[in-house]
């Protein structure tokens, strides 16, 4: 059976925001929840003692928990946060940054590659899958043929049997990184003196266009696309093809009714439907990914 996980948060909100987000999926139909900062160290709602807390409380309640690690480390002090997270027997990691796959692959610990590791074909996931790869997140920009062909050659070839995929599903798609701070900027202060007025954007700085077509979403370091992406009509396919996981990303209010219409969908259920909104899904039918091919699901 197809399962559902919810990703790591991508934005900067409240320590009680945090735990109340969190209390309110516990008893949902996800299956995998990733927990951590990937974006911005600054960001320092929960400490990593915080997390694993937080993990402890979630696992008990049935759910897999999976740390995921910093995708852009810069700073020593971020190292030391990251092998904290590696070292850490309890939990799976998520690695988003080589150097979390080079620490859990010397230490022959299982982990997930997240969608920041450019995993683009069969032999690059076998030589992960040596490193001790249990799961690998597509990368986001990568078409549903792609990774069909992908699947196929695993099963022609058995070069990486056994492992787990898992398909960014739905939320604002992550794009890209960049050392400099870009909401920040949006408020003319310096990234060393941001005021973290991210905080102001719990679902990211929407950016448009001089056309007022929303091209991107804005998170700190880090750019989104500018609508959601959504696979739910797409979600039969991916049965079909073999993908183990769908991953829906945190978004500040509704995602409850999010689970539950993914949900019913991979049990073939009926009865919800999505908020009726412009999504994209392009990337999936090699097309700008900005582009929504066909209609959502009712």
């Amino acid at each position: 059976m197809m399962k559902l996980s919810l990703g790591p948060i991508l934005y900067f909100w409240s320590k009680q925001k945090i735990y109340d987000f969190y209390e309110s999926v516990a008893d949902t139909r996800i299956d995998i929840i990733y927990l951590g900062e990937t974006v911005c160290s600054k960001r320092r709602s929960l400490k990593t003692q915080d997390w694993i807390s937080l993990a402890n409380e979630l696992a008990e309640n049935g759910k897999q928990v999976v740390l995921s690690t910093l995708t852009l480390i810069e700073a020593e002090s971020e190292l030391n946060t990251l092998r904290q997270v590696c070292e850490q027997r309890d939990f799976l990691v998520e690695a988003n940054d080589m150097a979390a796959v080079q620490l859990l692959s010397e230490k022959n610990r299982p982990f997930v590659s997240g969608p920041f590791i450019n995993i683009y074909n069969a032999k690059t996931l076998e030589f992960f899958h040596r490193q001790k790869l249990k799961r690998w997140v597509m990368p986001v920009e990568l078409s549903g043929e792609t990774l069909s062909q992908i699947l196929q050659q695993i099963k022609e070839t058995k070069l990486a049997e056994g492992i787990e995929t898992e398909v960014f599903s739905y939320g604002q798609l992550p794009l890209a990184f960049s050392a400099r701070c870009f909401t920040a900027r949006a408020h003319e202060l310096p990234k060393d003196q941001c005021e973290f007025v991210c905080e102001e954007y719990p679902d990211g700085l929407p950016f448009t266009s001089q056309e007022g077509e929303e091209v991107f979403t804005i998170n700190g370091i880090q750019t989104q696309s500018g609508l959601c992406y959504n696979l739910l009509k797409e979600i039969p396919d991916m049965q079909q093809m073999g993908v183990d996981i769908l991953r829906l990303s945190p978004q500040y209010e509704g995602i409850e009714h999010v689970i539950q219409t993914f949900s019913n969908v991979i049990l073939d259920k009926a009865g919800l439907e999505l908020e009726e909104k412009p999504y994209c899904n392009g990337y999936w039918y090699r097309k700008p990914g900005k582009d929504e091919i066909g209609a959502v699901l009712p």
